[in-house]
């Protein structure tokens, strides 16, 4: 489990075609610190498992289901990434609950930059606009954010500067694929009540 509050931002140092699945190495420092074989650590918002431990890198495999189903097929090297660490039973829940399950990848429409923030919108699959509702959350990327508003097929973020300048959205262009990952508890809640969709 993460909390969507992203540590540092990675460099993707390798990729190895493995046929149905790719072994990513990534460079990183601050989620090595006390990291060990078998450890999680999120890849814009993927949970991705600690393969091999270098001194400045690490690599995880990622499975043909992940390539298919999130962003993760388009990195290439020397992209930028966003890593969190797991939480532990004494982390502050600074963001919301994430998985790092990602339910669906969406694109950046569009950025309007204002004096202190900036406005992103960001297309939304038709399967998971139940999921999105005004001031609720949603992590993008693995990047744990509350959701300004949403309409039948995106929704927006706004960012401060904070968020702009220690992750990935803070140099994502527009058409950018992005991981989004919907809040769990309405899936639950959903799933409690038989399936009943609005």
């Amino acid at each position: 489990m993460f909390t969507g509050i992203v540590e540092e931002l990675g460099t993707v140092a390798g990729i190895e075609d493995q046929g149905d699945a790719v072994r990513l190495t990534i460079s990183a420092a601050t989620v090595l610190s006390d990291a060990e074989l078998g450890a999680s650590i999120a890849v814009n918002g993927c949970c991705l498992t600690v393969a091999t431990l270098g001194e400045n890198e690490w690599t995880a495999d990622v499975m043909l289901e992940t390539l298919k189903r999130t962003s993760l097929h388009a990195v290439s090297v020397g992209d930028q990434v966003n890593l969190e660490r797991a939480v532990t039973p004494a982390t502050r829940l600074g963001g919301h609950i994430v998985q790092g399950h990602v339910d669906g990848v969406g694109r950046i429409v569009s950025r309007e930059p204002s004096e202190h923030w900036e406005v992103v919108t960001i297309s939304l699959p038709e399967d998971l606009v139940r999921y999105v509702v005004e001031k609720g959350s949603i992590a993008v990327d693995g990047i744990s954010l509350t959701v300004v508003s949403v309409t039948d097929d995106s929704f927006t973020v706004s960012l401060i500067p904070e968020t702009l300048a220690r992750t990935s959205l803070g140099f994502r262009a527009v058409g950018d694929e992005v991981n989004l990952e919907t809040d769990i508890i309405a899936k639950h809640v959903e799933k409690l009540l038989g399936g009943v969709r609005p």
